[in-house]
């Protein structure tokens, strides 16, 4: 196919990013791994915004800059907080928001389900063309660099495809690093690695250890409601719980020595009520196995949310995204979101919100970029998984991964750093990396599952070597053998 701009992904930014680039008067397609209004984190979840009026965005930015680490941009985020407020109401017509006192309530209790289902359908009224099952592996580039399409494999059809464009758009999402996070399992770091190959650099990769309470059997994973729980350690001891990122370390430091029990108790009437609206998959584990969660106890673990719920990736440029690889922008998770919120989470609101509005400002530039970009002859890009610089060889991915997700996602290992650990990590993964880049390809699906392979041990290395580079703890980075310490 050939296009003004291919979008590649399906959530949340990757709609927002084809509703803008059709809106903007650009011929588009989007390339979906999965399929569009499924795809990633969202589907999953209930979704909160970043919706704030303008009388108090000011407000709202000291707010969340407090504890950003001083790495936060103010003007950056004013820009996302009125592209939000300017955006989010377009949706009125598609997705039934809430009703709070009358108005619509566009910042809580928005299902994810619904609203990724109301997405796909403006997509598609938008006449953006939709692949479905159509996991794109690398980037196409011209004789000059730029970028000028990308090429994958079908899922369902069988075959490879390829789509020629103006300009690219990654919203391929973060990554968890497979530690079985709900709806994370093809987040895997392949938009990141197809970048880097083409030359777009990387910014925030130290603070992407964020880590979520789930029940021990479950992947499902919500942080809210877990605030009001009562936790007991191995040895049936009540564990007092600081405020703040604290309360998590404090727990994975008791999980390190045996079960930790919780019991939901204390959460206050309207959770309870909300939660069967707002997160109807939220008590399902619980249900199956007969638990109360307000009245019984139950184990708990902590699940990585690596880049997804962190804040490391692509470096964008404002005010429209661009990557520095020409022809080549980012959009939600795949994008570095320290401008946004600094070195702490971004959580679900500013992340959405972010979703929102650099998906807007992504796919409108790359309109632009698109009416002037000549369409030269192109060239593949990628390399581990597809093209081994060595003779191919047999690589056990499975084992590769497993190991991928030992050190990506081990408390000891990724939450508490300290420079032997990390040097160790480091030292595990450059070895996969030459084993995987050296040898790994595959053809059809297993085309797919090189690719992945390559992408999470590329984007291990990435954080591992961040995390190692900086010393000091700050913000979600903690190294317990820094020389100093910040908020």
């Amino acid at each position: 196919m050939n296009a003004d701009v291919l979008v590649i992904g399906g959530g949340l930014a990757a709609t927002w990013t084809a509703v803008a680039a059709a809106q903007a008067g650009g011929d588009v397609v989007l390339a979906d791994k999965g399929y569009c209004g499924t795809s990633g984190v969202t589907a999953t979840a209930g979704v909160t915004h970043w919706f704030v009026p303008p009388s108090r965005h000011e407000a709202a930015i000291a707010e969340r800059h407090a504890h950003a680490g001083g790495l936060a941009d103010p003007e950056q985020t004013l820009r996302v907080l009125r592209t939000t407020w300017e955006r989010l109401p377009t949706l009125d017509k598609h997705y039934p928001f809430p009703m709070q006192d009358g108005e619509p309530d566009r910042t809580h209790n928005v299902r994810g389900p619904e609203y990724l289902r109301a997405m796909r359908g403006l997509v598609h009224r938008a006449g953006v063309r939709i692949l479905d099952h159509h996991p794109a592996l690398e980037l196409l580039l011209r004789p000059d660099g730029s970028v000028g399409g990308a090429a994958g494999v079908r899922r369902q059809a069988g075959g490879n495809w390829q789509v020629r464009a103006g300009a690219v758009v990654l919203a391929t999402g973060g990554t968890a690093f497979r530690s079985h996070l709900l709806g994370s399992r093809g987040n895997t770091g392949d938009g990141h690695l197809m970048a880097v190959e083409a030359g777009a650099r990387l910014s925030g990769m130290e603070f992407s250890n964020y880590y979520t309470l789930a029940p021990a059997y479950s992947t499902m994973a919500r942080s809210m409601t877990y605030l009001f729980g009562t936790y007991t350690d191995a040895d049936g001891r009540r564990i007092d719980l600081p405020p703040g990122a604290d309360r998590t370390r404090v727990l994975a430091t008791a999980m390190l020595r045996g079960p930790v029990l919780a019991t939901l108790d204390r959460a206050p009437g309207w959770v309870r009520r909300k939660m069967p609206v707002v997160q109807p998959n939220f008590l399902l584990p619980f249900a199956r196995r007969g638990i109360d969660p307000y009245t019984q106890p139950f184990e708990v673990t902590l699940l990585g949310e690596g880049t997804i719920r962190g804040v490391g990736g692509l470096v964008v440029s404002a005010p429209d995204c661009a990557t520095g690889v020409p022809g080549l922008f980012a959009a939600g998770d795949v994008a570095s979101r320290v401008p946004i919120v600094g070195a702490i989470s971004g959580g679900g609101s500013p992340n959405s919100a972010w979703a929102v509005s650099s998906g807007t400002w992504a796919g409108r530039a790359a309109v632009r970029y698109a009416r002037s970009a000549t369409f030269a002859p192109v060239r593949p890009s990628g390399r581990a998984g597809i093209r081994p610089s060595r003779r191919p060889s047999a690589v056990d991915t499975t084992a590769v991964i497993g190991a991928v997700r030992e050190e990506l996602n081990a408390y000891d290992k990724n939450m508490f750093r300290d420079e032997h650990g990390l040097r160790s990590s480091l030292s595990i993964l450059d070895g996969l990396w030459a084993e995987v880049e050296g040898g790994l390809t595959g053809i059809g699906r297993n085309a797919l599952v090189a690719r992945e392979t390559a992408s999470l041990v590329a984007m291990g290395r990435w954080v591992k070597e961040a995390a190692l580079r900086r010393r000091e703890t700050l913000g979600m980075h903690w190294r317990t053998d820094g020389q100093e310490a910040a908020a």
